[in-house]
This record gives structure tokens, sequence and C-alpha cells, in this order.
């Protein structure tokens, strides 16, 4: 993603625990005007939400929850109506084809930022489901990493 700028608001940090990330894609997002508000606002969850490839070959985002702005009345929409992402037709032909293809792969957003210029968008991951063991081993290596720095601080304290 380089050294651009961004204002992350939203991460999805359930999807690191819970997927191997194999490949990771910037996409843009089809919003209403009370929704953008929303979001800078840092009113959006992706806890749950994943994306698909329709028959249509649209790129959609399903379970992104996005709060009703409060000055919106009745320009407000659907929290969690379906969003068009939008991404080179090339590209999503490609995608389309690993998804079908490699079993056990999907899509899932891992971040939401405001780029430089103000526009909304989504880091989309390719990922693999991690194994329990996986989870488990991930894990224990993240405790004694811990332990370590935690050794090393308690050495540098005792001189």
């Amino acid at each position: 993603m380089g050294k651009r700028s961004r204002k992350v608001v939203a991460n999805n940090k359930k999807a690191f625990h819970d997927y191997h990330i194999e490949e990771r894609f910037e996409v843009g997002i089809v919003l209403t005007g009370t929704e953008i508000k929303s979001i800078r606002n840092g009113g959006v969850s992706i806890k749950e939400s994943y994306a698909k490839i329709t028959n249509k070959g649209e790129l959609i985002v399903t379970g992104m929850h996005i709060a009703p702005y409060e000055q919106g009345n009745r320009f407000n929409v659907d929290p969690l109506r379906v969003r068009t992402l939008l991404m080179h037709k090339k590209e999503i032909n490609k995608l389309y084809g690993t998804v079908k293809t490699q079993q056990g792969l999907t899509l899932i957003p891992l971040s939401v930022y405001l780029d430089e210029n103000g526009r909304c968008k989504i880091e989309l991951g390719l990922c693999r489901g991690k194994k329990n063991y996986d989870k488990r081993e991930a894990e224990a290596k993240r405790d004694a990493e811990r332990k370590m720095d935690k050794a090393i601080k308690e050495s540098r304290n005792r001189y």
C-alpha cells in the first residue's frame, strides 16, 4: 500500500485471527452522501462482513454495518444493505477464477480507510481459513514474544 497518507476508520482484527491472508486488494465502494458522513465520524463495522462476486460479475460486500447519520433524517439508508465495490473488470474476472478454482478461499474486508483525497476505500483480502491448531500456534508464538520482551525489559531495569 506504500507510504500514502490514509486515515483508518475500521479494522477487522478477527480476520487476521481466523484467516491466512494470501493477497490484498484496494477497492473503492459505492456510498450515499449520509453513509460517507457516518464513516468519517467512525460509524462503520466490518466485523461480520464478507465480499463475493455475483453472477453479473459485480463485486459486492455483505454484512458491512454503517450506522445511520444523526442529521441524515429521510436520506439515511439501511445500515446493512449490500454495497457495490469498485474494481477493474479484468481484476474481478481474475479474482473470480481464483476463488472458484481453489477450494477454501474467500474475500474478507480487512480495513476501511479514507485516502489522501477523502475517498473511502476498503482493503480486501483473499483469505484461506485457519485450522484450530494454526490459531493455537499463533497464540503460543505471541505469548512467547511477550515473555521475551518482558524479560528483556526487566533485565534492563536491573542495571
